[in-house]
């Protein structure tokens, strides 16, 4: 009976099975080097802000300018004098500041929670000429002391108006003037609304504040 005896390998093969022993082991540690790092960079950006996040908490409303049709006719129906001070809360670029202060001679302050708006306010109105007369805060309007302001003009959603209400109540003097570009202040009856001519028709709203009851007289 012939026994089939097998060949004995070579040095050469037993290296070769060595090196690919090796090579499994290399490609295996390469694969989870990988994995951790794509961990460690997915964990990262979930920590980083999305860009699509705001970056102001307390903005009340998205910056949307007002025509200078719409500005010419809040103005007109503030019946703004010359001395008097406007408060332009959520000011923009300052468009209504300009006109308050150029057209009016009155003492305007924008309130702007943006900086990058304050920035380009406070750039068009030194472009103007006009910095002894107006000026832009980096302030939250929620937060503002409005004393002193004879004329408030807002652009502001009506739920917005809403949370302001209170603090127009508490700061602002009898005989003040409140104009709304097309958003209502609930609970309050307005003076006077107008409607703007052209395409794109805006509704005004003129509040006036009434004189503050007599509390001596309850007495």
């Amino acid at each position: 009976m012939d026994v089939v005896r097998s060949r004995p390998r070579s040095k050469g093969f037993g290296h070769y099975v060595l090196f690919l022993g090796v090579c499994a082991v290399s490609l295996h540690a390469a694969q989870a080097g990988n994995a951790a790092q794509a961990g460690s960079s997915q964990a990262k950006k979930a920590k980083e802000p999305s860009h699509k996040t705001p970056i102001y908490a307390n903005k009340l409303a998205p910056y949307v300018s007002s025509p200078t049709r719409v500005v010419d006719r809040m103005l007109e129906m503030a019946n703004l004098k010359p001395g008097e001070t406007l408060y332009d809360l959520g000011c923009g670029d300052g468009r209504i500041l300009i006109a308050a202060a150029s057209k009016y001679k009155a003492k305007a302050i924008g309130i702007e929670i943006s900086p990058r708006l304050v920035a380009k306010a406070s750039e068009n109105i030194q472009a103007a000429g006009l910095a002894d007369q107006a000026r832009v805060e980096n302030a939250d309007l929620l937060t503002t002391d409005l004393t002193g302001a004879d004329v408030v003009t807002l652009y502001l959603a009506t739920s917005f108006n809403a949370k302001l209400r209170p603090r127009l109540e508490k700061f602002l003097k009898p005989g003040a003037r409140v104009i709304s570009n097309d958003y209502p202040v609930p609970g309050w009856k307005p003076t006077q609304v107008d409607v703007t001519d052209g395409r794109n028709a805006h509704k005004v709203y003129l509040y006036e504040m009434p004189a503050k009851p007599d509390l001596t007289l309850l007495k």
